[in-house]
């Protein structure tokens, strides 16, 4: 990493110790001659009224600090739009699998980032495409997952699956949960599906609630093409991406994934290990 002149800052909204975090943290920052630019939501938190947009905040940045949970942070990823900036990851939520570096370990881990002894965390990414009538008419990248899920009144949707040129199955279920590695510990675990470990160059392909309990995750290798023919009546399903953005389905869709080209680098304490935080966040038994 270059020397550390520029930093960004994003933040949760309505987090009431972001309060007292803020404005010390860009005190912080002041005091060693780093410029700070940070979203509204910061801004907010500091009594100021000269925050950016969050796509702003990474222009000329070396790293970005995320302050919130998971969900703050795959806003912060999109916010990044391809960049390879570094993510560092402040928990101030909940569960919080990615955002691993605790309000107490702030300063240290931000002192050790800028001596450069910090290691970096590469997440590959997912690249979805809707066709309609042949004709690209979104795409979006993921961390997490894409997912395509019913709606609010449709009792079950209809997807064909393929994977390459390989025919899967006729899923009737709630939807189906197309995750990387890194996603695999978020709608795709609440799913039944399996734990991927973050380097494994894989895709995992989880349906919801189906309609068969004989269908069953699949892990498919990271270089596949994931192929989903909707069959479901227009409006009937929901495509979402890391359950943030997306929109509404019409029969004969097909949704595109793979991996993307571009990785999410995420600043990692040096001694905290992936095990690590399965312990801690899943509550498993020490020996």
């Amino acid at each position: 990493m270059p020397a550390i002149d520029t930093i960004g800052i994003i933040s949760k909204e309505g987090v009431p110790r972001a309060e007292a975090v803020i404005p010390e943290l860009l005190e912080w920052i002041r005091a060693r001659g780093i410029t700070a630019r940070y979203d509204d939501e910061t801004a907010h938190y500091a009594g100021r009224a000269d925050g950016l947009e969050r796509r702003e905040v990474p222009v000329g940045c070396q790293f970005v600090i995320v302050l919130g949970g998971d969900g703050t942070l795959l806003s912060a990823a999109r916010a990044i739009g391809g960049r390879e900036i570094p993510l560092f990851a402040v928990n101030l939520g909940g569960l919080g699998f990615l955002t691993a570096i605790t309000v107490e370990d702030l300063y240290p881990e931000l002192e050790r980032a800028l001596r450069g002894e910090h290691r970096i965390g590469h997440r590959r990414l997912l690249q979805c495409e809707l066709l309609r009538g042949g004709e690209t008419v979104a795409s979006y990248e993921a961390l997490n997952d894409v997912v395509i899920t019913k709606s609010a009144t449709a009792p079950m949707i209809d997807l064909d699956t393929y994977v390459d040129a390989h025919f899967i199955c006729h899923y009737k279920a709630d939807g189906l949960v197309i995750s990387t590695p890194t996603g695999s510990t978020a709608y795709s675990l609440s799913a039944g599906g399996p734990i991927v470990f973050p380097t494994v160059p894989a895709l995992a392909i989880t349906p919801i609630c189906p309609h068969m309990l004989t269908y069953r995750p699949v892990i498919v290798p990271e270089a596949s093409l994931i192929h989903v023919h909707c069959r479901s009546a227009d409006d009937a399903a929901y495509l979402n991406i890391d359950g943030q953005v997306g929109q509404t389905l019409r029969r004969e869709d097909r949704v595109l994934c793979r991996s993307s080209e571009h990785v999410l680098k995420l600043i990692r304490p040096p001694r905290l290990l992936y095990f690590d935080v399965l312990r801690a966040k899943l509550k498993w038994g020490e020996r």
